[in-house]
């Protein structure tokens, strides 16, 4: 059973969440809810709760807040917030579950369920560590996490030369010539990494322009990489890639 505290200041919203957790998901004990950081602090040292359902913004201070004030062995977190998207792609950032407002049943149900199955909770002190390291460090300095089948990998934006996309997985080649496969596609790792450098050549490449050695014209275009490898380059995507030449 996953002893669940819920911390948002709406009380509709809280209200809400534990319906749906009491009706939905048998695995999960409500131990209490809170509506503040102060709140939230009160009862996790009261409850010593497994999952927090947390709120991002909050009367006296953010749910990051909290978390930095729980140190380093937080419980598992699922962000509930009406962020934008660069503030989901934080999150996404350090494979911290969220879910966005207005509340989707089944995205809550999914991230409970993940939260409960996967093992994997047990590095979210690493992951969040990590999080607040990068909040602070240069776009260099970024890491990202992948996660595969039976590891957790936290490799540097920078070491990565390009990434392929083969239906819903996506392949990352790094410069000491290592890959890492996972099981998401190349869509939510091109919203994730556009901010750092990165582009969408094509619709199964996503390519670290720091690691571009040279643009051949023909046959529509292919890019060259540090690596040796040839990357094509889309008609669509052509012109827009010129462009960003013609900016560095």
């Amino acid at each position: 059973m996953l002893r669940t505290l819920i911390v948002d200041d709406e009380q509709p919203v809280r209200q809400m969440l534990e319906t749906v957790l009491t009706q939905y998901c048998d695995n999960v004990e409500i131990v209490g809810s809170a509506y503040s950081v102060e709140s939230a602090l009160e009862a996790i040292r009261k409850q010593n709760p497994d999952l927090i359902l947390l709120d991002i913004n909050l009367p006296d201070g953010t749910g990051f807040d909290l978390l930095d004030k729980l140190g380093a062995k937080p419980p598992i977190v699922v962000f509930i917030t009406a962020y934008n998207d660069y503030a989901v792609k934080a999150f996404k950032f350090n494979a911290i579950d969220y879910v966005l407002k207005p509340i989707n049943i089944d995205e809550l149900i999914a991230a409970i369920q993940k939260a409960s199955d996967n093992a994997e909770y047990k590095n979210l002190s690493l992951k969040l560590q990590n999080f607040f390291a990068n909040m602070y460090n240069k776009s260099e300095d970024k890491k990202i996490v992948l996660k595969t089948f039976d590891s957790i990998h936290m490799v540097k934006v920078q070491d990565v030369i390009r990434c392929e996309s083969d239906h819903n997985y996506t392949t990352f080649y790094f410069i000491n010539g290592r890959k890492i496969t996972v099981s998401k596609t190349l869509k939510e790792y091109d919203e994730m990494l556009c901010d750092y450098g990165f582009f969408r050549t094509h619709q199964s490449h996503l390519i670290n322009m720091n690691h571009i050695s040279s643009f051949e014209k023909n046959d529509g275009g292919y890019l060259k990489m540090t690596d040796g490898n040839m990357v094509p380059v889309s008609k669509r995507k052509r012109e827009e890639l010129l462009d960003l030449f013609g900016n560095i």
